[in-house]
């Protein structure tokens, strides 16, 4: 009898488990996906469409919910978090990653993409898989996507027209070797401040200025505290699309590829986005009464070729090169 009865209660452990078991595997997978821009930003807009259509694709089983605006941390938070399992999904420019994986870092190199174009050929290029094959053996992180973040320019309180105006300067940038380039071999002072607390450092006057894309800088109203826009375009930065390792490895091989082609369709949206309110935007600004400024643009390069080559920021020439080159 107590035989029995124990063979009852095993078969209904195991049955129970086996059914625990079948729901847990299908049951639906929140997501966070966090980034740190604002939500009338291409950045956010796509990055709800693409979680909107990873949900409809997999018929519901992911739910990824997308946390704009710092919301979960500022962008060195958010990129820890993928480490920490805090965030499943991020969109973070690569100077963050190039921290655990240097060589990630030359695409920050000023002067070293001609444009949009050719930012987005490179991402497509096998020198930047080499890049995202490492970074992930190294971190297990994986990068779905890039997408064109903007030509970098520079605002501030006083116009100028060359390098040599921006001695003294100081400046806020991220907190980057690449970033601090151009500034450093013009003589002027770069000064980090995390990207949420820019606004408010130019409005009180802790820096004189600051440098980011047109849509960045309409977007955090920087243009409310600054006078003019020097067209320096001295970075074309781009922005990736960011998996965790613990959500990459549960992946089947079917969703990987649905989660990267999804992410490559919405960066190709955001890049298109972009560049559309970049052609748009010095007339704007114009409007506003801000001095927009052609500068001299050769000086600046000149000037960082000359003071802070590939080299000393710890990049391989080759890399450079093969960049450089591509068509």
């Amino acid at each position: 009898m107590k035989r029995n009865t124990l063979k009852f209660i095993a078969s209904c452990a195991v049955a129970a488990c086996g059914m625990g078991l079948f729901g847990l595997a299908n049951a639906q997978t929140k997501l966070k996906w966090a980034h740190v821009y604002e939500t009338s930003e291409p950045y956010h807009t796509q990055s709800v469409w693409a979680a909107e259509e990873i949900k409809k694709r997999t018929n519901g089983k992911f739910d990824i919910q997308v946390f704009p605006a710092s919301t979960l941390g500022k962008e060195t938070d958010i990129n820890q978090g993928l480490t920490l399992g805090t965030v499943d999904m991020i969109i973070s420019g690569t100077s963050f990653a190039a921290r655990s994986y240097p060589r990630l870092g030359i695409a920050y190199y000023p002067f070293i993409f001609r444009d949009a174009d050719h930012l987005v050929t490179y991402s497509k290029s096998d020198v930047f898989k080499e890049m995202v094959d490492g970074y992930a053996a190294k971190t297990g992180i994986q990068i779905l996507a890039y997408s064109y973040y903007g030509a970098r320019h520079t605002t501030a309180q006083k116009a100028f027209t060359d390098c040599a105006g921006m001695k003294g300067l100081k400046i806020r940038v991220p907190d980057v070797p690449a970033y601090t380039a151009t500034p450093k071999a013009c003589g002027a002072n770069p000064t980090p401040i995390a990207f949420a607390e820019v606004y408010l450092a130019l409005q009180n006057g802790t820096v004189d200025a600051q440098e980011n894309p047109l849509t960045t800088i309409e977007a955090k109203k920087f243009f409310e505290v600054q006078k003019a826009i020097m067209l320096t375009g001295h970075i074309v930065d781009g922005l990736t699309i960011q998996v965790a390792p613990h959500v990459w490895k549960a992946l089947s091989a079917t969703e990987k590829t649905l989660f990267t082609d999804i992410a490559r369709e919405a960066t190709a949206r955001m890049t298109a986005d972009i560049k559309k309110r970049e052609g748009e935007l010095v007339d704007e600004f114009k409007k506003k009464g801000l001095q927009v400024v052609t500068v001299n643009r050769q000086s600046f390069v000149d000037a960082v070729l000359k003071n802070s080559p590939v080299e000393s920021l710890g990049y391989e020439r080759k890399d450079y090169d093969r960049i450089v080159s591509l068509k």
